[in-house]
């Protein structure tokens, strides 16, 4: 394995704000998926986003990795543009399982994180490669249909069709050697026995109608770190940043508060 490149991007806010890092799920940009949680911290953060490998402004990988590759790969990217600064973290479902890679493998540059929809171990490891093979052979059209029905509660798109329609658009956008590479490192990743391990300040955020990654498996992840807290949102699915725009941004302004403290 070698670590990917991943790109990232200023989302809102000017540099001599806090730093925020945030990362996006599977088949996601950060831009269609963070955009609107940013723009509301605009005037608290300097909000950093970065993409998976294939996905978004991130360029396609040549080589297998590991979600803690991606960690190692978004440390050097934050390092670009900002320095050796600490940073708040924020990422959902495979960003929010970089994150726990971020803090067990870097705890001395992540202030405080928000791990969102995802888990200690996501999903089932021959569902992963099961799901990798269907895009290599179909391309990620395949997995639309799947995706809408994990990715938003009914109605969203009567409430909110732009933001859907984006997030679809990306998805299809979405490099199908990135998609199935990050599928097989999702295969590999399991931290549920190292998460007593963190001591940095975390925050795990549940939507209450996500069936990727259900409430439980972020109630886990706050009992289990030393320095725990759980959110369940209520009206969310998977891709609680674009559907609780709101809510998100006021988790992030009290982890904001709690590190100030």
């Amino acid at each position: 394995m070698s670590v990917p490149r991943v790109i990232g991007s200023v989302l809102a806010g000017a540099p001599g704000l806090p730093p925020l890092v945030v990362g996006p799920a599977l088949g996601t940009s950060v831009a269609a998926l963070w955009s609107s949680v940013a723009q509301r911290l605009a005037g608290d953060y300097h909000v950093i986003g970065w993409d998976l490998p294939g996905h978004g402004a991130s360029p396609r990988p040549q080589h297998a990795f590991s979600i803690d590759d991606l960690a190692t790969s978004v440390v050097g990217m934050v390092e670009n543009e900002i320095g050796k600064r600490r940073f708040t973290y924020a990422g959902m479902s495979v960003a929010g399982a970089v994150g726990i890679e971020l803090l067990l493998g870097y705890p001395e540059r992540v202030a405080s994180a928000a791990l969102i929809c995802t888990a200690a171990r996501i999903g089932d490891p021959v569902d992963w490669q099961s799901r990798a093979q269907v895009v290599r052979d179909g391309g990620t059209g395949e997995v639309v249909a799947l995706s809408v029905r994990r990715w938003f509660t009914p109605g969203f798109f009567e409430r909110d069709p732009g933001s859907a329609r984006a997030l679809l658009d990306a998805l299809r956008r979405v490099d199908d050697d990135g998609y199935a590479r990050t599928c097989e490192a999702l295969a590999e990743f399991d931290a549920r026995y190292r998460l007593g391990e963190i001591t940095t300040p975390v925050v795990a955020v549940a939507g209450a109608n996500d069936i990727a990654t259900p409430p439980d498996s972020l109630r886990f992840i706050a009992a289990k770190v030393t320095r725990g807290r759980f959110v369940e949102l209520p009206d969310a699915a998977h891709l609680a940043p674009a559907e609780q725009p709101d809510r998100i941004a006021d988790v992030l302004l009290k982890l904001k508060r709690r590190e100030n403290r």
